[in-house]
């Protein structure tokens, strides 16, 4: 029998008072000027790092003259796309911007609840699932204050919370370190990958050059107005899906789009605001009208009477030299049509085209394939982490 469960038989053997949260915390109600925060105590929606990952300090200044201030120990939600699971356990005192909610403990139940404890009851999956199915909106869902404030938690004895605390803390510092030795083992895979992609990518002289024009067609995409999130119809390409590995959050009805991703097309971004870092980057269209393409990407299909592997054309785009030369690193650039056909490539046979493909999905699939090596034990480690932390967290409601 482990420590806790000792503690339960003997604190709370009956089960656990379980209270709305409202019943132990609030939100903050007291307010910062903002000419009094710096980039380390201000907080935005977009410094909360997403799947729990905490905070980063601030890049831009508040908007407002006033914010709402937190204390050390207030948990910080991230108000807009719940599903996003943007959470922070504020270890100083600083200001939050609108779309934060600083969750304060009341200071007459201070004695009851313990602020790390609070903090791993809401960053649960739990909790999550609860928020979002509670939101309000559908292109910009926002969790639903009311609500939140209404979700269920259980409250057994300070020795109880201490010891899940200490548990946690401790099993949340060995998976850091766990996933830091997979995360460096990783890295080197990915860099003995871009070795090879580097190797496999260049040519000798005799190798002939096309301009991309002669062998594939180009298409922008369009800004699209009508996005959804449930019952959603297809995945709208952006320059974050791209540069994030195709995690779509957000969508467009299939009736809006014009010219839907088809197998063999590759999804080149053409710039992303503010700072152009994912210019050239790629996305390989695995199937037919599976995506939307938007304004900031463009969409190259290889012509019927070209001879070339539609993905070996991804692979030579990807962060090619050639277009990566019209970032000057400073202003925001945004890829021209005249740019990207005009962009003289190598064209080898295509029996040479199908082996270095071939060659690189391999070592693709090695480095980022969530099911296959080191990606997939790191998410099977996060998943076995949740399991665990859902488990300490559950309860038998006491009945009275």
């Amino acid at each position: 029998m482990s420590r806790i469960d000792e503690l339960i038989q003997e604190l709370c053997p009956d089960g656990v008072r379980h209270v709305a949260l409202s019943e132990v915390a609030d939100y903050s109600s007291t307010r910062v000027d903002a000419a009094n925060l710096d980039r380390t105590t201000f907080v935005g929606v977009d410094n909360l790092v997403a799947e729990k990952g905490g905070r980063v300090d601030a890049s831009y200044p508040p908007n407002t003259a006033r914010l709402t201030a937190y204390e050390a120990g207030d948990i910080l939600l991230g108000n807009i796309r719940p599903y996003l699971k943007k959470v922070w356990r504020a270890t100083n005192e600083g200001g939050c911007s609108g779309d934060v909610l600083a969750i304060r403990i009341k200071r007459k139940t201070r004695a009851e609840v313990e602020s790390e404890f609070l903090y791993y009851l809401l960053s649960s999956d739990a909790f999550f699932a609860y928020n979002m199915q509670h939101a309000k909106g559908a292109k910009m869902p926002r969790g639903n204050k009311a609500a939140i404030l209404n979700y269920r938690i259980p409250v057994p004895p300070l020795e109880v919370q201490w010891e899940i605390v200490r548990v946690l803390d401790k099993f949340t510092q060995l998976e850091a370190e766990l996933e830091a030795e997979l995360e460096a083992e990783l890295e080197a895979r990915r860099t003995q990958y871009e070795h090879y992609r580097a190797e496999f990518l260049t040519f000798k002289e005799e190798v002939p050059r096309r301009r991309l024009d002669e062998v594939a067609v180009y298409a922008n995409g369009k800004a699209h107005e009508k996005l959804v999130v449930d019952g959603a119809e297809i995945p709208l390409v952006t320059a974050r899906f791209i540069s994030r590995n195709g995690e779509a959050n957000r969508y467009v009805p299939l009736a809006d789009v014009l010219t839907p991703g088809r197998t063999g097309d590759v999804a080149l971004v053409l710039s992303d605001l503010p700072n152009g870092r994912a210019l050239a980057r790629t996305f390989f269209v695995d199937r037919d009208d599976s995506y939307a393409i938007n304004q900031r990407v463009a969409r190259i299909t290889v012509k019927e009477t070209a001879e070339m592997n539609p993905k070996f054309l991804h692979f030579l785009l990807d962060r090619n030299r050639g277009l990566l030369k019209h970032d000057n690193g400073v202003d925001q650039t945004h890829l021209s049509k005249g740019q990207v056909t005009g962009l003289t490539i190598p064209v080898p046979s295509i029996e040479e085209q199908n082996r270095i493909v071939d060659r690189l999905e391999r070592f693709d699939g090695l480095v980022n394939d969530i099911s296959i090596g080191l990606p997939a034990e790191l998410a099977a480690r996060r998943k076995q982490y949740e399991h665990y932390r859902d488990r300490l967290l559950t309860f038998k409601e006491l009945t009275v």
